[in-house]
């Protein structure tokens, strides 16, 4: 998918998408559409598969934009990098985004039931945990996603548990003021998290879930490709050996703030393995990317040498990664298990 010509809405590209399944078994993206000004909304777009492969889209609208007032400052707006999981036991798709508001980007959450219709829940709350000696929600937070199904919690319990990657520099909203890490945590670098809301909680109210607790520290940066940061992709994917988390790994030079355009940096995929009965416990993790930046899409655009993963879809029995190209188009990658 690349940016429609004439098109508004798209006219700093298309990227980033989410995906699911209408009742009809229909395949969607829901990508980021960006419009001038660095303004973000999510759109609907239906996937059209050629011998079972997808091959382009036909767009069907905007399902969310940066309508509340916190998913807007006074020079930025959007809602942005969705990520959607279709939760079976609440017979629900679940977004996680990022708001661009007046304190910077931070993650919220809405649900739907056709992928047309999206109910904001809000942003999400981090439980105060005296043991981090901080509050999460001082932080500006991207790369949420949700598991499709309960884990075990740390307490034993059954739990819905969401990937996040807290960033810990407040420099960016007061000047002076720096990093602030966690207790027990010395490398500074953004790594993947994980947080939990008790299935318990969830079913006395559906508004629970934006209620997060018993955060857990899962993964940072160790091999080269990573060298600055890494953060979740698509949503968990169930596999025999555990829960499979496509990741993101930066290499290069980043300077401060949130503008895009400034950044000198590489995007490259890999993978972690997760275990099914301690989510916070990483049993394998690939030491080289799976997918670095090739072609001329991927190497150039509005942030050159990026690939992105954000979603994961089977198609007759194939999988298939669909990621952010150089932040202004949308490609798809086959995803095949080796013997």
């Amino acid at each position: 998918m690349t940016a429609e010509p004439g098109n508004e809405l798209e006219a700093e590209g298309v990227l980033n998408p989410a995906t699911g399944h209408t009742p009809d078994g229909q395949l969607y993206l829901l990508p980021r559409l960006v419009a001038n000004g660095n303004v973000s909304r999510v759109g609907l777009a239906a996937v059209e598969l050629a011998d079972g492969v997808p091959v382009g889209v036909r767009r069907e609208g905007v399902v969310l934009a940066p309508d509340e007032g916190w998913e807007r400052g006074t020079n930025n707006a959007g809602v942005e990098d969705p990520r959607v999981t279709f939760v079976p036991s609440l017979g629900l798709h679940v977004m996680t985004y990022v708001a661009y508001g007046p304190l910077g980007p931070k993650p919220a959450l809405a649900v739907s039931s056709d992928l047309r219709e999206w109910r904001r829940l809000g942003p999400l709350h981090f439980e105060y945990q005296p043991d981090l000696d901080t509050d999460l929600n001082l932080f500006p937070n991207k790369d949420t996603v949700f598991f499709p199904e309960p884990v075990p919690g740390p307490d034993g319990e059954p739990a819905y548990a969401m990937l996040h990657r807290p960033m810990w520099d407040l420099g960016w909203f007061r000047e002076g003021e720096g990093v602030h890490l966690p207790a027990g945590v010395t490398d500074d670098r953004p790594g993947i998290w994980v947080s939990f809301v008790p299935v318990a909680a969830v079913e006395a109210d559906l508004r629970n879930l934006v209620h997060l607790r018993q955060h857990r520290l899962v993964a940072m940066s160790e091999y080269p490709f990573e060298e600055l940061k890494i953060g979740a992709g698509p949503a968990p994917l169930r596999v025999p050996e555990g829960w499979l988390v496509i990741h993101h790994g930066v290499t290069g030079e980043q300077p401060e703030g949130f503008d895009p355009t400034t950044q000198k940096v590489c995007y490259a995929a890999g993978a972690l393995i997760l275990d099914p009965d301690d989510v916070t416990r990483v049993v394998a993790r690939t030491t080289e990317p799976l997918m670095v930046p090739e072609t001329e899409e991927e190497k150039v655009g509005t942030v050159g040498n990026v690939v992105f993963p954000t979603a994961i879809e089977e198609v007759d029995g194939v999988h298939y990664v669909f990621y952010g190209m150089a932040d202004a188009a949308i490609g798809v990658a086959r995803l095949d298990r080796l013997p």
